[in-house]
């Protein structure tokens, strides 16, 4: 690493070492993670965004458990100030006995009874759910947290779910944020199937925008009922899921909780990537189609987010971007879709894995000399003073990008209606169009 200056590579000398030749400054597993105020949107316990915390609640009518040292609880408190949380966060503190002997376990079922009796003091409805969330105490413990969630379940009459706020796990086969959205679904049971075709959108635990296509464009299917757990107001509504006859996946880390339902409930499901390069979205739609045995007619969807870019592209011309992976969407995706479409790309903040590696070999073709800085080495606190005079940006996208450059006119795209397929490209080039004219008022 060279002094003072944030550690980055090219797309062409990143694609020339290949996903197994990556080096150690791109891998958070090998080095101290480094939180700026650019990171700590995603890598913090007490992220805005959907953290495993904010994640667990997704249940309807559920309250959640935390059971954690002082100082991996006290963020917690961000949430607990928002109307929708209000009663909805309970505290289990662990002294530094109870980390040693492990004793805190013996006292969960007892904190849960606690935590209903104050509900019920205070003429709360009963829960349907106690989310128990834990920390990387019982992790480094190999705490069993099924058999307490039983234990819970036993003494209360509400059934106990465990959700793992291991940071340990994040390089793991099952990270947290995988984990989590196994837990929130885990609380359906098997129905009898419904002789009109229901499916369930599994992916975020936000909506996607009510504009998405995708709505529209299953219902031409005859799809009578599209259900998104964070549109299930009730608990009654949230089991109404499982009487879907397959599931929708829209992000990979819903993956694992859509091969449980599969295993428990015998319910298929199909999986689509959010893509921003519209081509690729019209052949995922035909392939789509196909599984499902009907013609998916997307054609009007494709011509307005065609006809969007090409405005903007008449209006802007050639427009010098910075991509950040706080966003909706995958930053080297979303990198290769604006080089694609004749823009220029400088830099992208990212993490480049298994499932990107390829959109970054084709981009390192077309734009070998943008730079790939990877957001949580300890290198780039250096980012701001080593900026060059002369860089020449004229958007971001992303908060993190939006962090590393203050005075450049930005869309930060990491809203809680989450874009999907061609409405979010639409929407995209309507707000970095939107800052554009900002900028030059």
């Amino acid at each position: 690493m060279e002094m003072n200056k944030p550690y980055c590579k090219t797309t062409k000398e990143l694609a020339e070492l290949g996903l197994a030749g990556l080096p150690g400054e791109m891998k958070s597993s090998d080095h101290l993670i480094y939180s700026s105020p650019a990171t700590l949107y995603f890598n913090s316990p007490g992220a805005k965004g959907f953290g495993v915390k904010r994640a667990g609640l997704a249940v309807p009518e559920s309250v959640m458990l935390l059971v954690s040292p002082g100082c991996c609880g006290r963020n917690t408190s961000l949430f607990r100030s928002a109307p929708e949380y209000k009663d909805k966060f309970f505290f289990q503190l662990l002294d530094d006995t109870d980390i040693v002997t492990g004793r805190h376990l013996t006292k969960i079922p007892k904190a849960c009874e606690e935590l209903l009796e104050v509900l019920e003091k205070q003429n709360k409805k009963r829960p349907s759910a106690i989310m128990i969330c834990i920390t990387c105490v019982d992790a480094l413990l190999g705490t069993d947290m099924e058999r307490v969630c039983r234990k819970v379940t036993e003494t209360t009459g509400v059934p106990a779910v465990a959700c793992y706020m291991y940071a340990l796990t994040r390089e793991k086969r099952l990270p947290p944020m995988a984990a989590v959205r196994t837990s929130v679904y885990s609380l359906l049971e098997k129905q009898e199937k419904r002789n009109s075709a229901d499916i369930n959108i599994m992916g975020y635990f936000t909506p996607l925008f009510d504009s998405s296509e995708i709505y529209p464009l299953m219902k031409s299917l005859g799809v009578k009922n599209i259900r998104e757990l964070s549109r299930c107001e009730s608990f009654d509504q949230y089991k109404e899921m499982s009487k879907a006859n397959f599931n929708l996946v829209l992000n990979p880390e819903a993956r694992a909780a859509a091969q449980n339902m599969q295993e428990r409930l015998g319910m298929p499901f199909i999986e689509l990537l959010r893509l921003y390069r519209i081509d690729k979205i019209h052949n995922q739609y035909k392939s789509l189609g196909d599984a499902l045995g009907a013609n998916l007619d997307d054609s009007q969807y494709y011509e307005k987010a065609r006809k969007t870019i090409d405005d903007f592209k008449k209006k802007h011309g050639e427009v010098v971007f910075s991509v950040g992976e706080i966003t909706n969407g995958d930053p080297i995706e979303m990198a290769l879709m604006l080089v694609e479409e004749g823009f220029k790309v400088k830099e992208i903040f990212a993490t480049v894995g298994e499932l990107n590696f390829r959109f970054l070999k084709r981009l390192a073709e077309l734009s070998p000399e943008t730079l790939v800085y990877s957001n949580l080495s300890p290198s780039m606190m250096y980012f701001l003073e080593s900026k060059e005079s002369d860089e020449k940006i004229d958007v971001c996208i992303g908060s993190d990008a939006m962090y590393y450059h203050p005075d450049v006119p930005n869309v930060e795209w990491c809203d809680d209606e989450q874009p999907f397929g061609f409405d979010g490209v639409i929407k995209l080039f309507e707000r970095l169009d939107a800052a554009l004219n900002e900028d030059k008022k």
